[in-house]
């Protein structure tokens, strides 16, 4: 407290005392105990309204322990249960949180993890992934600053993510308990397996094989690959203590159209003890050909080479550049992307004025609109000589197709000359043009459908800064080459449009969310928001059915299946009301991600320990670990001193005390004829 607040406090107590003196005992010929009672109630009223005034502020200091949060993080995952370890960590995992010692020197918290982390998820050993990268990026938000020891009761074998050894925060040391065997056996395994989604009929596609060995003595082996009761590939690898690895490359036929399954198999006369990660399985789709798509242009622009390699993100697709004088017919092309056209594109537009194919018009500052308005009279275009940047707003009305807003509306804008463009005819618009804040009657991107031919519109250069902000903010191209296949799909279909359109995949890796989202349109085809879909799914294998609604989404409606069983499936989706219905198969290929060790990595949960300044233990050592945890010096609990000062104004007792004195002294003087 202030010297200037004492020195107010010893004057508020003379003006109160000096007051109640003047009040009931200056001119009172005799002082009653009644006239000293008042007196010290009139002082008493005065002196903490004066108190209030002055409002000091009261300071309070407490103590309080802080303890060291001790994270004990357990493997959830199928390959703890694999190895024979889920009663053991369980039992670890329940005796390091249950010690008394250590609950009294730590704030002890139980986790769990597989694909995802978990805080209150029961112990059940059944994840399909294990994540450890996971778990770490999630404790860095949940403990920036507090230093603490992390226990992790692991096999180490990550399935899904990034490396975790190196994903530390400085903060946090890691404790890890080794669960699995230690002791080398021998061993063969199919690591990786990488093919094409896509092949084409007629020809071959290529297969690559990693394959793995552990074990102290040379082996030769068999790598097979069986497409049912058939082997159609075969070749002998030699394996040995200097020579663990092998690549074998196939090249496969694809000789009939659909998805074919393959098997993938590494095998010897050894005896092993795992046999599961000897196997893996693979899946291709056979399609008959694929779409040619021509971009003309008669400029360089980056935008060229953003759109090829959008377009040619799908196996499916083939992708020229060419310029118009290069073609001498559009035949070769199913479909067509005029950029920027000016007059040297006349004769081109003119063959695709005969054969009608459905193209992709991209218009920009160096666009000859004399030329456009000749061949693509759809809208009416003026413009002045002036150039603006138009920023996207997505259409949620838009149902040509179904597309998620992949944030357009953070997007750079896109140049092109400053004007009007008014459609003429009926268009589906998937994109509005806005200038800064302004939203225009411009359409930004938007199609038109006559019958069975199919034109889309982009007004606007520059697309290849899209595709670099989309990677900037997903570290991927991905979302973004998914719009660009979605608008060449569409023009790719010549197809009418139907009332029920169903989006899948062919086949899924077992373990893999199995989306299928689906599209109603009425009879004027326009998106309809209050459709009932249901879809039911069978088990061609079990002959096992189920049926499940779909779940409305912000243009389409969707469904998602988890943990399938390995297997063949079709199924079958229906709208209740019009009775519209699509069928439609697609194949699990079977993985199990968690049965493919036998050993756990002690040399990567070992540099783990390294790098955060820890150490590893085994469950044999839970008493050292326990005893290492007692006696470290960087977690001893910290006492804080926690200082509270609060204003005597906010002290509601002070308002309560000073109304009954008042009353108080109200009532003595009236029943005592006072007043």
């Amino acid at each position: 407290m202030s010297i200037n607040t004492i020195l107010l406090l010893l004057l508020a107590l003379l003006v109160a005392a000096g007051i109640a003196f003047y009040h009931y005992l200056y001119k009172a010929n005799y002082k009653s105990k009644l006239h000293l009672s008042l007196a010290f109630l009139r002082f008493a009223s005065l002196f903490l309204v004066l108190l209030l005034l002055i409002n000091p502020v009261i300071t309070q200091k407490n103590y309080e322990t802080l303890k060291t949060p001790l994270l004990i993080v357990v493997d959830n995952s199928e390959s703890i249960s694999f190895l024979k370890q889920d009663a053991k960590a369980k039992k670890i995992a329940q005796r390091l949180e249950e010690n008394e010692n250590l609950k009294e020197q730590y704030q002890v918290q139980l986790f769990s993890f597989d694909e995802d982390f978990n805080s209150d998820k029961p112990l059940d050993f059944k994840g399909k992934q294990s994540n450890i990268y996971k778990v770490f990026e999630n404790l860095k938000q949940l403990y920036r600053t507090q230093n603490h020891p992390v226990i992790l009761l692991t096999d180490g074998n990550q399935t899904q993510g990034s490396d975790y050894v190196y994903n530390i925060q400085p903060n946090a040391q890691v404790l890890p308990v080794v669960l699995g065997d230690t002791i080398e056996h021998l061993d063969l395994r199919v690591t990786q397996v990488n093919a094409n989604k896509y092949a084409f009929l007629k020809n071959k596609f290529p297969v690559e094989i990693f394959t793995n060995y552990t074990g102290s003595k040379p082996v030769t082996a068999t790598v097979s690959i069986q497409e049912g009761k058939t082997t159609v590939y075969k070749q002998n690898v030699s394996f040995s203590t200097q020579k663990k690895s092998k690549l074998v490359t196939a090249l496969l036929p694809a000789n009939s159209i659909g998805v074919h399954t393959y098997k993938v198999v590494v095998s010897s006369t050894e005896k092993e003890k795992n046999t599961f990660n000897n196997v893996k399985n693979l899946a291709v789709e056979v399609i008959d050909q694929r779409t040619e798509i021509g971009i003309i242009s008669s400029i360089n622009h980056p935008d060229l080479g953003a759109m090829r390699r959008a377009i040619s993100s799908n196996a499916q697709r083939k992708v020229s550049i060419v310029k118009p004088n290069q073609i001498s017919s559009l035949t070769d092309y199913n479909v067509v992307v005029f950029y920027q056209p000016d007059a040297t594109f006349k004769a081109v537009l003119e063959q695709n004025k005969k054969l009608q194919l459905n193209s992709l018009l991209i218009t920009g500052v160096n666009t000859d609109f004399g030329v456009v308005s000749q061949y693509f009279p759809q809208f009416d275009y003026k413009f002045s000589g002036q150039k603006e940047d138009y920023s996207a707003d997505y259409k949620s009305n838009f149902n040509a197709f179904a597309l998620d807003n992949i944030g357009f509306e953070q997007f750079p804008p896109l140049e092109h000359p400053f004007g009007t463009i008014t459609p003429k005819v009926s268009c589906n618009t998937l994109l509005q043009a806005r200038i800064r804040n302004v939203t225009t009657e411009n359409p930004l991107v938007t199609f038109v459908e006559n019958g069975i031919h199919r034109h889309a519109f982009l007004f606007g250069e520059n697309l290849w800064k899209w595709r670099m902000e989309s990677h900037l903010k997903e570290k991927t191209f991905e979302k973004f080459d998914v719009f660009a296949d979605k608008i060449i799909q569409y023009l790719a279909s010549n197809a009418k449009k139907k009332n029920l359109v169903v989006t899948h995949e062919s086949f899924y890796n077992s373990g893999e969310t199995v989306l299928i989202s689906a599209q109603y349109f009425n009879k004027n085809y326009e998106f309809d928001e209050e459709a009932q879909l249901t879809i039911q799914l069978k088990h061609k294998e079990t002959n096992s059915v189920k049926v499940y609604d779909f779940i409305k989404g912000a243009n389409d409606f969707s469904v998602a299946f988890d943990d399938l069983a390995s297997g063949n499936y079709t199924f079958i989706v229906k709208e209740k009301q019009s009775n519209a219905q699509y069928a439609g198969s697609f194949h699990m290929v079977h993985f199990d991600a968690e049965k493919q060790f036998i050993n756990a990595d002690v040399a990567r949960l070992k540099q783990l320990a390294e790098n955060t300044e820890g150490k590893a233990f085994y469950p044999s050592e839970v008493d050292a670990l326990v005893k290492y945890l007692e006696n470290n010096p960087n977690f001893k609990p910290i006492q804080k001193e926690v200082v509270k000062k609060s204003p005597l104004i906010d002290w509601k007792w002070g308002l309560v005390l000073l109304a009954a004195l008042l009353s108080l002294e109200w009532f003595v003087r009236k029943y005592n004829g006072l007043l």
